[in-house]
């Protein structure tokens, strides 16, 4: 059984075709960074036109490349949300229209279902139960994961996610966007003595978190580092490491207080901060020390992709999961309100 995948719920068009017998057959990712970069940050409607110009053309080039016909694909996922809701239509549209041309199945996915399930795409696939940490420009969420659809939430961000604190720190260095990548760079070559950053909320009970007061602490430090509001390269890269060092502990903090509530031993982290190396290095000493292990997807589906789209709706597929003739998006979606599989 083969499925095509297609993701456009932000500034990435992401398509792929996965078969559950032989795994991913193809994939093929455009990104909208070039275009979003002049404005520092994703404009909503630039996001979903450009999903309309390349949509259908990745398609064509995806069915190519896994040397595929409409009449070897047997049903089509696509992104449902949660995402912005225009580039999401997109994708919806496209989806549901090509499923309905082809005479086969739809099926709406959860776009954090499938960051979820993208280390299912490895080799070395986590077993269930076990504990995620979902990071991204949009959500930081820890869930206890017992099956797929059988989703426990145990905390989130109240605010900024840590993708979104990293991007805006970013910004307030000075960084181009997308910043959250050019700022770990830059740490790279920072002293981690020289400043320390508060860590949000590991003092308290729970596993919620909180990044923009971390943001607003970097952005003070900038202020009383600079002159004329500009610091040199090397305070920048001091301040860039102590934010990165403050998030990665925040988030392996409350990931260590998590396996201990819940008592399990593997975690996976997915989502594009899955790919940051000192949160990957810092939770697998983590999980070494607890004698578990830690699970994480290939540095090219940490971001947004089809593949991640289509492994979900092919789990979906085979349970008969599908979806009807309406063409719809949820742009806020709670993934523990997802039936099981």
């Amino acid at each position: 059984m083969r499925i095509l995948g297609i993701e456009t719920s932000c500034d990435e068009t992401g398509i792929a075709i996965y078969d559950d017998q032989d795994g991913l057959l193809a994939h093929q990712l455009y990104s909208q960074v070039k275009l979003h970069a002049d404005y520092g940050g994703v404009v909503p409607e630039l996001a979903s036109r450009d999903h309309s110009r390349k949509i259908i053309s990745l398609i064509r080039q995806t069915l190519k490349e896994a040397n595929c016909t409409k009449d070897d694909i047997d049903g089509v996922a696509y992104t449902a949300g949660p995402g912005l809701v225009g580039a999401l239509l997109v994708g919806a549209s496209v989806g549901r229209s090509l499923a309905y041309a082809w005479d086969k199945p739809a099926v709406a996915v959860h776009h954090m279902e499938g960051h979820l399930l993208a280390p299912m795409l490895e080799e070395n696939k986590p077993d269930f139960p076990f504990l995620a940490l979902l990071v991204s420009g949009g959500h930081t969420q820890m869930v206890r994961v017992d099956g797929i659809g059988r989703y426990t939430l145990l905390g989130e961000s109240v605010d900024d996610a840590a993708g979104e604190a990293f991007d805006k720190t970013a910004k307030l260095l000075g960084l181009d966007y997308p910043g959250g990548p050019r700022l770990a760079k830059m740490a790279e070559m920072g002293d981690s003595s020289r400043f320390t950053f508060p860590r949000p909320m590991t003092n308290k009970p729970g596993l919620d978190f909180s990044f923009s007061g971390l943001k607003t602490f970097a952005a003070n430090t900038i202020r009383d580092n600079s002159v004329d509001g500009v610091c040199d390269p090397q305070t920048q890269a001091d301040i860039a490491r102590a934010f990165e060092d403050a998030v990665v502990d925040t988030l392996a903090i409350k990931c260590k207080r998590a396996l201990k509530e819940t008592g399990l031993k593997r975690l996976v982290i997915a989502g594009g901060v899955s790919a940051n190396s000192h949160l990957r290095i810092e939770l697998e000493k983590l999980m070494v020390g607890r004698g578990g292990k830690v699970f994480y997807p290939r540095h090219e589906f940490c971001a947004d992709n089809g593949a991640m789209i289509a492994y979900a709706g092919m789990q979906r597929l085979k349970a008969n999961q599908t979806v009807g003739l309406e063409i719809s998006a949820t742009p806020r979606w709670p993934m523990d309100t997802l039936p099981a599989v």
